[in-house]
C-alpha cells in the first residue's frame, strides 16, 4: 500500500486554514476590515514539534504576513445550499455550465475535484516500475481497488478494468517490464476502470445512479506527445467519413491483440460492453454516464463519450415505447485535441457535455492542431473546401486556470508541473472566478501537489515525488528475508463481454432506423 493513503490526507499536520475559518472565529465587534490569510500548519498535541516543523511554521507565518488580503467575502464564490440531487443535471452540464464557472459554483467545484480524484486513482494504482514483472498493471485487485486507495467511502463499486494493446505507434506512452523471466503480458497495459454508484445513500445524494469511466494518462513524462503524427483518420463509428480523429488515439481505442488475453477485446469493445451490461442491469433507474481522464486519458474520455453517443448506447427504452436519453458528461483534465471540426460539431449534435479543465501554462492542450484549430477564423472553410489534413478543434467548455495565482506553487521551467493532475485539482480548490483571488475552500492537502512532481514551494517542507509503495512493495518473509510477493492473477475480461458488445452493435443499428 502507498505510504500515505487518501484517508490520511486530511491529517491536520498539513491542513490549511482558509479565510472562512479565520473570520468565523472572529468577533463581529472587532470591526476588522483586513485580515491575513492564515497559512500555518496545525500541529496535533500528540506530536512533539521538532525544529523542522518549527521552521515550517515560522515560514508559513512569514508568508502569511506577505499575503495581506482585503477582508471582502464578495471575492469568494458563494456556497450553493441547494441539494445536489435537485440540480445534478445542471452541474453535469445540461446548460453548458452557464453561470456556474464565474463565480465558481460550490457543487461544481466539489464534483470536478471528485471526478478528478477518480482519474488520479488510475495513476496511484498503476505499476510504473520497469523492474517489476507486473509493470503496466493495476497494483490492486478490482474488489479492493477503492479500499486500497482510501476511497472506500465514496459509494462506488468497480465493475471492470480496461486494457489496451501496446502494439501501436505510441511507444512513449506504454510501460513495459524489463524484468527477467515471465511477465504478466508482453502486449497489454492497464488503462482504467468502470465503476457504478452502489451505495444507496450516495445514489440519493447524487440524485441518480452514476456510471463512471476513468481513463489513465501518463504522469511521469510528456514524450508521448512527440509520437502524435497529427494524422486524421475517419472514425467510422457512423457512415460519415468527414468526422475524423487523430490516428494514434483511434488506434489506442480500437486496436486489439488476439494472442493476448487482456487485449483480445479492444478498449472500445470493453467499455461499450460493460456500459451495456450496467445499463441493462439498472434498467428503469435514473442514470448518468460520467467519463473522466487526464492527459492522454482525457482524449480517450472524449473519444469514448462520442462513441457511446454515436452508438446510441445512452438511448434506452423505458418499456412503454418511450426513448429516454442518459446524459453523458466528460470532465477532461489537460486533454489534447482529439478530432477535426466535424468531430466537434457532431459531439455537440449528440448532446455530449464536455468541461475541459486546463492550466493556461500547460502545453498539452495546445496540440495537435497548432496551425489550424478552433481559434482560426477560416477553419471551417479549409476543412470543407480544401480538406486540410491538420485541422483540429477542442470540444466543450473550457475552465482556464493559472498556477501563477496560487501562493503555494513555485516558479519552475519543468513542463510536467504545469501538466500535473494533482496541481490542477489544487487550482480548482482555490478558484472562485476569473478575477477573484485564489483561496482554498475544500481543504485538500497541499502535500498532494508534490505526489509526483516538484511544484510546491520548498518552504512548505513537502518532499517532491513522495508517493510510493511502502518499501517499494517488498515484504519480510517468515525466515526474515525481504522479498517481492507474488500478486494475485491479474483480472481479464468477464465471460459475457462478447455477448454484450454484439448487443451494442445490434441495437445501435436498430436505433439508427428510428432517427
Amino acid at each position: 500500500m502507498a505510504s500515505l493513503q487518501y484517508s490520511s490526507l486530511k491529517n491536520p499536520t498539513h491542513k490549511i486554514q482558509t479565510l472562512q475559518h479565520v473570520t468565523s472565529s472572529s468577533s463581529s465587534s472587532n470591526n476588522i476590515t483586513k485580515t491575513r490569510k492564515n497559512l500555518r500548519f496545525i500541529i496535533p498535541n500528540k506530536f512533539q514539534t521538532n525544529k523542522r516543523t518549527a521552521a515550517v511554521i515560522k515560514m508559513a507565518a512569514t508568508l502569511s504576513s506577505s499575503l495581506e488580503i482585503d477582508h471582502d467575502q464578495d471575492e469568494l464564490s458563494p456556497e450553493d445550499h441547494r441539494p445536489l440531487s435537485q440540480i445534478w443535471r445542471e452541474i453535469s452540464g445540461e446548460n453548458n455550465w452557464q453561470n456556474l464557472l464565474d463565480p465558481m459554483n460550490s457543487h461544481l467545484r466539489r464534483e470536478i475535484i471528485r471526478y478528478g480524484e477518480m482519474a488520479q486513482a488510475c495513476y496511484d494504482s498503476f505499476d510504473f516500475d520497469p523492474n517489476s514483472k507486473y509493470c503496466g498493471t493495476c497494483k490492486y485487485q478490482g474488489s479492493h481497488f477503492f479500499e486500497k486507495l482510501g476511497m472506500a467511502g465514496r459509494g462506488y463499486t468497480l465493475t471492470r478494468f480496461l486494457y489496451a494493446t501496446s502494439n501501436i505507434n505510441l511507444p512513449n506512452f506504454f510501460q513495459k517490464s524489463s524484468a527477467a523471466g515471465s511477465v504478466w503480458s508482453p502486449h497489454a497495459n492497464w488503462m482504467g476502470y468502470v465503476a457504478v454508484s452502489t451505495d444507496e445513500d450516495e445514489v440519493r445524494r447524487l440524485g441518480r445512479r452514476d456510471v463512471v469511466v476513468a481513463w489513465r494518462g501518463t504522469v511521469t513524462y510528456l514524450e508521448w506527445i512527440h509520437d502524435l503524427k497529427d494524422i486524421l483518420r475517419p472514425a467510422h463509428f457512423r457512415n460519415d467519413p468527414s468526422i475524423k480523429i487523430e490516428s494514434g488515439f483511434f488506434d489506442l481505442y480500437t486496436s486489439k491483440e488476439k494472442t493476448c488475453n487482456y487485449c483480445a477485446f479492444s478498449a472500445r469493445e470493453q467499455v461499450l460492453a460493460e456500459l451495456r451490461r450496467i445499463i441493462h442491469r439498472y434498467s428503469g433507474e435514473n442514470l448518468s454516464i460520467t467519463i473522466t481522464g487526464h492527459s492522454l486519458g482525457a482524449s480517450l474520455a472524449l473519444l469514448s463519450a462520442y462513441d457511446i453517443a454515436e452508438m446510441k448506447l445512452n438511448i434506452v427504452d423505458d418499456g412503454q415505447e418511450i426513448l429516454n436519453k442518459i446524459p453523458i458528461t466528460v470532465f477532461s483534465f489537460s486533454g489534447p485535441r482529439v478530432g477535426n471540426l466535424k468531430f466537434k460539431e457532431r459531439c455537440e449534435e449528440l448532446g455530449i457535455k464536455v468541461l475541459r479543465i486546463v492550466n493556461v501554462h500547460d502545453k498539452v492542450p495546445t496540440v495537435p492542431g497548432i496551425i489550424a484549430n478552433e481559434k482560426f477564423q477560416y477553419q471551417k472553410y479549409i476543412e470543407d473546401a480544401i480538406s486540410f489534413p491538420w485541422s483540429y478543434a477542442h470540444v466543450g467548455v473550457e475552465l482556464a486556470l493559472d498556477h501563477k495565482r496560487s501562493p503555494f506553487l513555485k516558479k519552475t521551467s519543468d513542463l510536467r508541473c504545469a501538466h500535473n493532475l494533482e496541481a490542477h485539482l489544487h487550482l480548482v480548490d482555490g478558484y472562485h472566478g476569473k478575477d477573484r483571488r485564489f483561496c482554498l475552500v475544500e481543504e485538500r492537502d497541499i502535500a498532494l501537489v508534490n505526489k509526483c512532481c516538484d511544484f510546491l514551494k520548498s518552504d512548505f517542507g513537502v518532499p517532491p515525488n513522495w508517493w510510493q509503495d511502502e518499501h517499494k512493495g517488498m515484504v519480510r518473509s517468515g525466515d526474515g528475508r525481504w522479498v517481492l510477493p507474488e500478486r494475485p492473477r491479474v483480472e481479464t475480461h468477464p465471460p459475457d463481454t462478447a455477448h454484450h458488445f454484439e448487443q451494442v452493435i445490434k441495437y445501435a443499428r436498430a436505433k439508427l432506423e428510428l432517427f
